[in-house]
């Protein structure tokens, strides 16, 4: 088993890959700063994407979090939209499954004042009871999930710029 995560590491690091990190960095930097705009509607909704974003930034950027005077680039992020939809229905036409839509509208900015702004969406399906509502915790849940969702396409659409450079 030993030879064979040996011989893994080997053939990954030569044939040059690199991880989605590496490319992010290229382009934002080791220090970041992250704003998420509070929805008025749905304050607690901005909370959760705020913490999923932090969380990226630390765990999958590989950057730092900081104030906004000592950041090489900036996050800006707003909510578009949340919304529920019922995908799923049962024999007697109850909804048992809905999907959680998240949209973020994304701006970054680098020091060199290279900004770019996009759409992320992501998405999160979940079962409820038949002839029930949704919980707060399977609300919030599914909010959470729906925006790591769309902050790993963030990721993706950064990494993407980082391999052009």
């Amino acid at each position: 088993m030993k030879y064979l995560a040996v011989f893994l590491m080997v053939f990954l690091l030569g044939c040059g890959y690199k991880p989605s990190s590496y490319y992010t960095q290229k382009v934002l930097g080791e220090k970041i700063y992250v704003d998420v705009s509070i929805s008025r509607k749905d304050p607690k909704n901005s909370v959760i994407i705020k913490d999923a974003l932090n969380e990226a930034v630390v765990g999958r950027f590989g950057g730092k979090l900081v104030s906004k005077d000592k950041a090489s680039s900036y996050l800006y992020i707003s909510i578009a939209s949340v919304s529920f939809v019922p995908t799923v229905y049962d024999s007697d036409g109850y909804v048992i499954e809905y999907k959680t839509k998240v949209v973020l509208n994304t701006t970054y900015e680098t020091k060199l004042n290279k900004k770019e702004s996009f759409t992320t969406t992501g998405e999160y399906d979940f079962p409820i009871e038949a002839n029930s509502v949704i919980s707060d915790t399977k609300r919030f849940d599914a909010i959470r999930y729906a925006s790591l969702d769309a902050v790993n396409e963030i990721i993706s659409k950064i990494s993407i710029v980082g391999m052009m450079k």
